[in-house]
């Protein structure tokens, strides 16, 4: 059965006219925007649809480069959450901020699901266009590494690649330098009453940040009693989710390379697939995993 208009979305660009499109059957909607702003207009789709420059005659280019242009997007409206995810828990905003967490895991979700569309790329077709990318990698995505240390993965050494660009280092840096989201859920933890080492309350947020004993107990505690604590439960298990979702987005990115190049070098100088794979091993909230064992 034809759905009827009362069953369209108002504002969806498929959305179209149910009849004929001509003047006298477009429903009130407004068909000339010469005066006002459009849907092109509003998304600035000239400046978004004209950045695809392919460098090589190869047909499957722009398939490469839409898939890293569109992982970049989401990776601006994760960081656009956990800026805000982590002030709200800073402020003892608790409840926006676990609907931004949970919007950013399926955010990394996105992210998993972009590597499927790559993974239609053959090695003979990357093999066409590799020599066209020079030394440019995934590795050098500023945003990446500011979605790492947002995490608590620091690093200092990484900021190196972003050292020709004044702005965008000092934006990684200071990155490196501030808080990390699971920093400001263990000043939280402390401040509802539970004893946390000083160390990880005042620290270098460079430096990597040691396991702590006292808040594994804490989180077992809050594991082991929910109902008594069940905003810093209900936190733990969104942390959590966001973890088991970046892992998963990076696993899929070492499978989808793999699958593409093998065991070659990396563009950017690592050791591909060898590399990626180590950093599987990055562990981001080593205590609310330790708990499961615990529990």
């Amino acid at each position: 059965m034809p759905r009827g208009d009362a069953d369209r979305v108002e504002g969806c660009p498929f959305a179209g006219p149910a009849h004929a499109p001509d003047e006298a059957s477009h429903h009130g909607a407004r068909l000339d925007y010469a005066s006002t702003m459009s849907y092109g207009d509003y998304l600035q789709l000239e400046a978004v649809l004209g950045a695809q420059h392919p460098r090589s005659p190869s047909h499957d280019e722009m398939l490469f480069i839409v898939q890293h242009q569109t992982s970049e997007l989401w990776m601006k409206l994760a960081l656009h959450e956990l800026r805000a995810a982590r002030r709200a828990i800073r402020e003892d905003r608790l409840p926006p901020a676990f609907k931004m967490l949970a919007r950013v895991s399926r955010v990394m979700e996105q992210l998993v699901h972009a590597w499927d569309v790559l993974s239609t790329l053959t090695p003979s077709e990357y093999s066409a266009m590799r020599p066209h990318l020079g030394s440019s990698s995934g590795f050098q995505s500023f945003q990446y590494r500011e979605i790492e240390f947002m995490l608590g993965n620091k690093n200092p050494v990484m900021l190196k690649p972003h050292a020709h660009h004044p702005a965008r280092h000092a934006e990684v840096e200071a990155a490196l330098n501030e808080p990390s989201l699971y920093d400001e859920a263990i000043r939280l933890i402390a401040r509802h009453g539970f004893p946390v080492e000083p160390a990880q309350l005042e620290r270098d947020w460079a430096a990597p940040r040691p396991f702590s004993d006292a808040l594994e107990a804490a989180f077992l505690a809050v594991y082991r009693e929910p109902s008594a604590h069940w905003a810093l439960y209900e936190l733990a298990e969104e942390l959590v989710d966001l973890e088991d979702a970046f892992r998963q987005w990076r696993f899929r990115h070492v499978t989808t390379v793999e699958r593409i190049i093998g065991f070659k070098a990396g563009t950017g100088g690592t050791a591909g697939v060898p590399y990626l794979r180590r950093m599987l091993d990055t562990v981001l909230f080593p205590e609310l995993w330790k708990v499961r064992t615990d529990l």
